[in-house]
């Protein structure tokens, strides 16, 4: 492959239903010509939507994201088990039910705030280094430990009576599933649930708005039209507070060495040991990541992003 010369940045993908996240990758590769691109947060080949792609130096953000909060629209079926908890996988129990409206919007209040979830067994997580799909697809089941996971809300926003299925509109954190919430809410209503679609409308900062069309891309072809896409690194940390130092301390930072704070407007302003804040020039450009350390009265180098 004939290679340009490498971007640094950060593209969003509208992922479509069929592809795995490495495939979007693969594929994305050939059409910016680059091959360092990693990216937030896997989607199942099953699920759509949000996708965003670290390119080049980005790909160091990957597991320093702040923002790990997922939002998605799901489609669920009530009156149905499988082992997937999904409506793609084996069905496993099959039965009538007659949920109404005003029972699910009171059941989805108890799956809001810090909750506990038992991931399920067709999932990526490991235990004793085994991957919980692989042990599944070997017909076994093991005992998993809940996990807790933050649910900022759960809002339905439609239901048909007659069909027994409807889609709710989920913000949560790093971690959760959501087929184990709709199977979950089928447990609390005593009647069984699947869900039958999901979209990820937003994740980690990005949403839906900010994406591009991963088919269309793919069919045109457009490098040109793609560059334009492509987003800042910086934009993965605007949720810190930025600094803007001098070209002597832009230096000493790039070297990896440490900022006195009081030579930074943090001297007046005072700041917490621990927090973190992004390092620009004072033309704007974005050098990379410090953390206050108290103890010392300075910003250590955290990552350099230059």
């Amino acid at each position: 492959m004939k290679e340009n010369h490498e971007l640094n940045g950060v593209i969003v993908v509208n992922k479509p239903m069929d592809y795995t996240s490495f495939d979007v990758i693969a594929v994305m590769r050939g059409l910016l010509g680059q091959r360092k691109i990693g990216h937030c947060g896997t989607l199942d080949p099953n699920a759509t939507g949000v996708l965003p792609l670290l390119l080049g130096n980005a790909t160091k953000a990957q597991d320093i994201v702040p923002n790990h909060d997922k939002e998605y629209i799901a489609g669920f079926q009530f009156g149905m088990t499988s082992d997937t908890l999904d409506i793609w996988g084996k069905i496993l129990t099959h039965e009538k039910s007659e949920v109404t409206k005003t029972q699910i919007e009171e059941a989805l209040k108890k799956f809001v705030g810090e909750i506990e979830q038992i991931p399920p067994m067709y999932s990526a997580v490991q235990i004793d280094g085994k991957r919980l799909y692989d042990l599944a697809r070997e017909g076994k089941e093991i005992e998993r430990q809940s996990r807790k996971v933050t649910v900022y809300y759960a809002n339905l926003l439609d239901f048909d009576f007659e069909k027994q299925r409807g889609t709710i509109q989920v913000k949560c954190s790093k971690g959760t599933y959501i087929r184990t919430l709709t199977d979950d809410l089928g447990k609390e209503l005593g009647c069984g649930c699947v869900m039958t679609s999901l979209e990820r409308i937003s994740a980690c900062g990005y949403s839906i708005e900010n994406s591009i069309d991963f088919l269309k891309a793919r069919e045109d072809k457009d490098r040109e039209k793609l560059l334009q896409n492509i987003m800042p690194v910086e934009s993965l940390f605007l949720v810190y507070g930025y600094i803007a130092v001098s070209e002597a301390q832009a230096k000493r930072f790039l070297n990896g060495g440490e900022l006195d704070i009081n030579r930074t407007f943090l001297g007046k302003k005072g700041c917490n040991d621990g927090e973190i804040y992004r390092i620009k020039t004072k033309d704007g450009e974005f050098l990379g990541l410090g953390k206050v350390n108290k103890e010392k009265n300075v910003i250590k180098f955290y990552k350099k992003f230059n």
